[in-house]
C-alpha cells in the first residue's frame, strides 16, 4: 500500500493542476473536484472579513431527520457545507429559498437569520466546515419575539 503525505493532498497552489498533477498525485490516482470556490454567500451577499483572534476550524457532520424544520438561527462565522445525502432547503425571512441536493456545496449566510428543512422522504446528512476563532459560537438561535 502506498501512502500519500497529507501535506501533498492539502497543498495549496495558484493552479488547480499543480495541486494534484504537479506533485505526482494524479499518477497515484488522486482526483480533485472543486465543489465551490466563492467569495459570496448562497444568497449572493459578499462574505465578511474573518474575525480577529486565534483561528479555530470546526468540522461537524449533522443529521437532520426528513421533514424537520430547523429553528431560525444565524452563524457568526464563515462556514461551508457539503450535502452528503438528502435534500436541504434553506430559507431567509424575506422568502428567499435555495434547495441543495447530494454532492452540492453551500457557502452559508453569515449573521443573517435563516432556517433549513430536510425536504423529501430521506434524512439529510451534511458536513459543515466552520472557520472562526476560539470562543466564538458557530450557531446562534434567534430568540423568539415576546408577544405584548
Amino acid at each position: 500500500m502506498r501512502f500519500v503525505p497529507l501535506a501533498l493532498l492539502l497543498s495549496l497552489s495558484p493552479s488547480p493542476l499543480l495541486a494534484h498533477d504537479g506533485h505526482g498525485a494524479a499518477a497515484l490516482g488522486v482526483t480533485v473536484e472543486e465543489l465551490v470556490n466563492a467569495s459570496q454567500q448562497w444568497d449572493g451577499q459578499p462574505l465578511p472579513a474573518y474575525p480577529r483572534g486565534q483561528p479555530q476550524v470546526k468540522v461537524l457532520r449533522i443529521g437532520i431527520p426528513a421533514g424537520v424544520v430547523l429553528p431560525w438561527h444565524t452563524h457568526p462565522v464563515i462556514n461551508a457545507a457539503v450535502i452528503v445525502r438528502g435534500t436541504l432547503a434553506l430559507n431567509l425571512k424575506d422568502g428567499t429559498t435555495r434547495v441543495f441536493h447530494p454532492g452540492e456545496a453551500i457557502v452559508e449566510v453569515i449573521d443573517t437569520v435563516h432556517t433549513g428543512q430536510a425536504i423529501g422522504a430521506e434524512d439529510v446528512e451534511v458536513v459543515v466546515f466552520y472557520a472562526g476563532v476560539e470562543g466564538m459560537p458557530t450557531t446562534v438561535l434567534q430568540k423568539p419575539v415576546a408577544k405584548p
